[in-house]
């Protein structure tokens, strides 16, 4: 399975609205993705994070001839496509037997269409990730396993309620929000009958994902050193994979990943 790699390392895709050569950039992740694997790692690779137009998974292989490895990759999926693009997208990773995708409601922009309710027979005022999971399980259930967010930072009684929902549409893990040490929402969510993930944030630049959760710094936090956050989610959480986001890329990883 996916989360019985040690670590699942997120890679970004080229911009396609970028300043530098695309072939440079398409190089460079061909080469953060070829080191993640030979290190015996799986890749994450986002849908426009932020709302920034990237080249999807996909378009990447493509461009690169790349061989890809289905079981030690996961895509990720929002609700901002159209329901061709959309389509078109599921129907190149089941050609690619691309299985693992983690469904996320996503960043919006202006320069982005959104899936429309109608888009997925859904009877709901906006589509979430929940309606995405429910249209590719009703409709690819037997190709993809698909995942889901939980978000420790929200009500907790908020976020079980979307759980419920989640794991009813067909969700078969969880991936929640970078863990800074030991949780006890994250704790009591290993009691729960679907395999989780750990996020760890791994650039000394904390400030920057309480930003985007939009929630305040704790003082605890003021000089976080992601590498014993990291060492600390693995005494706490032995068992647990760990999903790595801002790890530098030309950085010697196994000075920094215990479990490589």
């Amino acid at each position: 399975m996916l989360w019985d790699a040690p670590y699942i390392i997120e890679i970004l895709t080229p911009r396609k609205d970028g300043d530098r050569p695309v072939q440079e950039d398409m190089e460079r992740f061909a080469h953060r993705y070829e080191q993640a694997l030979s290190s015996g790692c799986a890749v994450s690779i986002p849908d426009n994070p932020l709302g920034n137009l990237r080249y999807t998974a996909l378009e990447t292989f493509d461009y690169l001839g790349l061989q890809t490895d289905p079981e030690k990759t996961l895509i990720n999926l929002n609700t901002f496509h159209s329901k061709d693009e959309l389509d078109l997208l599921l129907q190149d990773a089941a050609r690619k037997w691309l299985r693992y995708v983690l469904v996320v409601r996503g960043d919006g922009s202006p320069e982005l269409p959104k899936l429309q309710p109608r888009d997925l027979e859904a009877e709901v005022k906006m589509v979430t990730s929940i309606e995405l999971l429910r249209y590719m399980n009703t409709r690819h259930g037997d190709i993809f396993c698909t995942g889901a967010a939980f978000n420790q930072y929200k009500p907790e009684s908020v976020e079980r309620v979307k759980l419920a929902r989640k794991k009813s549409a067909g969700a078969r893990f969880l991936i929640a929000q970078p863990v800074m040490g030991e949780d006890f929402i994250i704790t009591s969510l290993m009691d729960e009958d679907i395999p989780l993930v750990l996020e760890a944030w791994m650039s000394p630049r904390i400030e920057l994902f309480f930003k985007s959760v939009k929630s305040p710094l704790p003082m605890n936090l003021d000089n976080f050193d992601p590498v014993k956050n990291l060492e600390t989610l693995h005494e706490v959480y032995p068992r647990s994979c760990v999903y790595l986001s801002m790890l530098h890329s030309l950085s010697d990883w196994r000075a920094v990943l215990p479990r490589l």
